[in-house]
């Protein structure tokens, strides 16, 4: 008997999904196995440790059934569903649609299987999607989504009860984790002192925000020499920020470091970290910053409304005018309170103990 645990991919794009699955999964008896397949991509490129991975390989055209893959898909569930049998799987955690769209119809075949489903972000659904997901057995699906937000949204759209399983992070083990101002500082090649230094993590993707952010740190930054903003992540979008960082107004007062494996241990390095995304399942930027002590300027999004509630600093996504003005008044600020307050929202401690139970519950059956 043995839990599989089956994500899309590999690599960047699925960190957060990595980081989610993991969490879910430390909640798993340990003389239960766990076994995780990656449909495309490898174990190696995952930023968490995954374990032991079956590495399907799948091209993209083969698992969503296009041209003339579309006559093997029943050779490639017929594939899918020894492999369950072979893993005695008993309870299958899919990550998100495109997952769903190619194991469902195999594990409604299993009766002796449960599916639990967790969805990251804003999800589309054609109606076959939604049909599917309908028509599998009421009494072995779970379908969960990392914040309530999320969860209310999907429930509306499918009709069907979704799960909230707010992803939260065991406070103790993530801040024992942290290295202090001067060696984060040290590790991203930043001055220990004399100027201000605002943080950005994620990919650099549309989505994310970073080009407006940069328009408003433009303004914000004006008549500031000792004000940078650092940006850590990889993504498409990075030449084009790059052209942007280039110009005169943002010579000099902007760094784009790159993906950074140990990022997590190094909020300290920042005074204020902004989130400028138009959009997010949950966001694990910001609980990450505020379990690090560090106060956190994002988008008006309802999703970090959730876990901040008023003491939220929020700026509407992609408003240049207003985030460059929200960016001088969090110059401004005490710091160490704002991070307070933060941090008493948040309730770091509390979520991780829903989190655990939550997750626990899922996997049992016991929801």
């Amino acid at each position: 008997m043995s839990i599989v645990n089956v994500m899309w991919a590999g690599g960047l794009p699925f960190a957060s999904v990595h980081k989610v699955h993991c969490q879910i999964i430390s909640q798993i008896d340990s003389a239960l196995p766990v076994k995780t397949w990656l449909l495309q991509g490898s174990a190696s490129a995952c930023q968490e440790n995954m374990g032991a991975a079956r590495e399907w390989n799948l091209a993209s055209a083969r698992l969503k059934g296009r041209h003339f893959w579309r006559l093997l898909k029943p050779w490639m569930h017929s594939r899918f569903r020894r492999a369950l049998l072979d893993d005695e799987a008993r309870v299958v955690l899919l990550d998100g649609i495109g997952v769903v769209r190619t194991l469902l119809p195999v594990l409604k075949s299993l009766p002796h299987v449960r599916v639990v489903v967790v969805f990251h972000g804003a999800t589309r659904f054609n109606a076959k999607s939604k049909q599917l997901l309908r028509d599998f057995p009421s009494s072995r699906l779970v379908l969960a989504a990392v914040s309530e937000t999320l969860a209310a949204s999907l429930q509306d759209e499918l009709g069907v009860q979704v799960t909230a399983l707010r992803s939260a992070f065991d406070p103790v083990a993530f801040q024992s984790r942290l290295v202090t101002r001067e060696e984060a500082r040290a590790r991203l090649g930043l001055p220990q002192a004399g100027v201000r230094i605002f943080g950005a993590i994620g990919r650099l993707v549309e989505k994310k925000g970073f080009s407006s952010l940069l328009e408003a740190f433009a303004i914000a930054a004006l008549d500031q020499p000792d004000w940078r903003l650092v940006i850590v992540g990889e993504g498409p979008a990075r030449r084009a920020l790059e052209a942007r960082v280039a110009q005169p107004d943002l010579a000099g007062k902007v760094m784009l470091a790159g993906h950074q494996e140990d990022v997590v241990k190094l909020y300290k390095a920042f005074d204020w970290v902004m989130i400028p995304s138009f959009e997010e399942g949950l966001g694990l930027i910001l609980q990450e910053a505020v379990l690090s002590g560090i106060p956190v300027l994002a988008s008006d999004l309802a999703v970090f409304r959730e876990q901040l509630a008023d003491v939220g600093w929020y700026v509407p996504a992609g408003e240049t005018i207003a985030w460059s003005e929200a960016i001088i008044r969090a110059s401004l600020a005490q710091t160490d309170a704002v991070s307070a307050a933060q941090y008493q929202a948040l309730a770091p401690d509390e979520a991780w103990v829903s989190f655990c139970r939550t997750a626990q519950g899922l996997i049992s059956g016991g929801k």
